[in-house]
């Protein structure tokens, strides 16, 4: 299955409200939205990818529980983020003090916040350039770490802000560092 965007801007530009609307019009279909204000439709993920989506979410479900220091989201979450696009990575996570300055109304929405870390897992559907730019934006919108982990070629890239991406070819686990303390994430097993 493949993403498609659609480039609105020679007819209109969706507002948020607009982006909103259409959401919970069509809630069997998974949209997101470039900063450029393309909108952009996801197929569902296959076995594969859903498998490694939940094992990884797992473990971070798992290190946030002992430490306490903030919220993890999953894949259905999306964020408003502050660059101006309305994203939804496959883990996100965000530190606590910051969740708990937004509303509960702008919880209960799509936060416009961007998390403090992102991680994209590459499905057989995703576009390499196209999730790169993706984390782009995400670093253009203030995360302090992210991972985009590509099965296929056996490399994980770490984005860091004001640093160049860091590429890692068959890792056998990667650091939350400062941003995510104590926490390793086993990636060996994705390589399979």
């Amino acid at each position: 299955m493949t993403a498609y965007t659609i480039d609105f801007s020679p007819i209109t530009k969706l507002t948020d409200e607009q982006f909103d609307l259409l959401c919970e019009a069509n809630p069997d279909i998974k949209f997101e939205r470039t900063s450029t204000g393309e909108l952009v439709i996801m197929p569902p993920t296959g076995g594969e990818t859903g498998k490694r989506n939940v094992e990884i979410a797992a473990d971070f479900v798992y290190w946030n529980r002992r430490n306490n220091l903030g919220v993890v989201f999953d894949s259905s979450t999306c964020f408003r983020i502050p660059g101006g696009g309305d994203r939804s990575p496959d883990v996100a996570w965000v530190e606590k003090s910051r969740w708990d300055a937004l509303t509960p109304e702008q919880q209960s929405k799509f936060p416009p916040i961007c998390p403090d870390f992102v991680l994209e897992l590459l499905s057989p559907s995703d576009n390499l350039t196209v999730t790169q730019q993706k984390m782009q934006e995400y670093l253009s919108s203030g995360i302090r770490l992210g991972w985009l982990i590509n099965p296929e070629n056996k490399q994980v890239e770490i984005y860091r802000p004001s640093q160049g991406v860091e590429i890692l070819q068959s890792p056998r686990a990667v650091s939350g560092e400062a941003v995510l303390p104590g926490f390793n994430l086993n990636v060996e097993w994705i390589w399979g």
